[in-house]
């Protein structure tokens, strides 16, 4: 899979010109789960974190949150992969 990460806060180190992200690894977690946890709380340790359920794009910081199921094939022209 081939996969392209964006960001845009310019402040992190995985940060890189082109609003590319260059970890190895994200994780996108819901607000809430977020404002909850210490930031040692991250993606090395995801396979034991319990998923959670956003509900809409406005409850995470993931712009490309599509709900799961509805038959959506590309939201705000980004193409959901496979």
């Amino acid at each position: 899979m081939n996969q392209h990460i964006h960001c845009i806060v310019n402040d992190c180190h995985y940060w890189a010109q082109g609003n590319k992200c260059e970890a190895n690894e994200i994780l996108v977690a819901t607000d809430q789960f977020s404002s909850q946890q210490p930031d040692r709380i991250d993606a090395s340790m995801a396979s034991q974190l319990t998923p959670s359920q956003a509900g809409n794009c406005m409850s995470t910081c993931c712009k490309s949150y599509v709900p799961k199921g509805s038959g959506k094939i590309t939201a705000d022209n980004i193409t959901k992969m496979s």
